[in-house]
């Protein structure tokens, strides 16, 4: 059984940032204590997800609107490599959800993130108009919403607003990265075709929770 929980960043302890830092060790993120301590400062909430008192994932968030519009926004989030990084990464982003509606009731949700691998769109599972998708030509409106999102992740000046594309600079990035043992080629390849990880590149992605959803728990779990 996966058991989860969600505090303030500011509570944080140097010994969980260690032991998070551990976890990304084992999986595709690789981020280490400096990095983890440095989002510690950018974030308002730290979701972990504990099996057996082992980590099995986090996520650094924050509840927030965007010119009014509100909004969930992953920063830097991470699951192990281990047959239960998927019931992670659902607990996770339940409590976030949880979270959500207790913040922004009766309100539809923009959750926005950065993604680099087409494996952690399944975070995105339940959600109405997620942005990019496979043969789908973004709107106005839609492409507006990559650069507010880029501009709030901080690197808007690297953003194609046609593909959602961010091009990196070799350094580390926030990502919410998830990638299973096993993964199945899917539809969503190839939008990430020319996402070169070793650069630092991600995609800008997000998507609606609507009111009704989160009301009645109905995203995935």
């Amino acid at each position: 059984m996966v058991d989860v929980a969600t505090k303030d960043c500011t509570a944080l302890s140097d010994a969980e940032i260690a032991d998070m830092a551990d976890l990304c060790a084992t999986a595709r993120s690789s981020y280490g204590v400096g990095f983890l301590s440095k989002h510690r400062e950018q974030w308002v909430l730290v979701t972990h997800a504990h099996e057996d008192g082992q980590l099995r994932g986090f996520a650094y968030s924050t509840l927030e609107r965007i010119g009014g519009t509100p909004s969930l926004l992953i920063g830097v989030a991470s699951f192990t490599r281990h047959p239960s990084a998927g019931a992670a990464l659902r607990s996770v982003m339940a409590d976030l959800y949880r979270r959500a509606v207790l913040a922004f009731p009766d309100e539809d949700v923009l959750v926005g993130t950065r993604i680099e691998h087409p494996a952690a769109l399944v975070a995105y599972a339940g959600l109405s108009d997620v942005v990019p998708r496979p043969g789908h030509k973004p709107t106005g409106e839609e492409r507006a919403w990559g650069r507010r999102l880029a501009k709030r992740f901080g690197v808007d000046g690297s953003l194609d607003d046609r593909s959602f594309h961010l091009t990196g600079d070799g350094s580390p990035c926030g990502l919410l990265d998830y990638l299973p043992d096993e993964v199945a080629e899917g539809e969503h390849v190839e939008l990430f075709a020319a996402v070169e990880r070793e650069r630092g590149d991600s995609l800008v992605v997000f998507g609606w929770a609507m009111a009704e959803d989160l009301a009645e728990g109905a995203l995935p779990r």
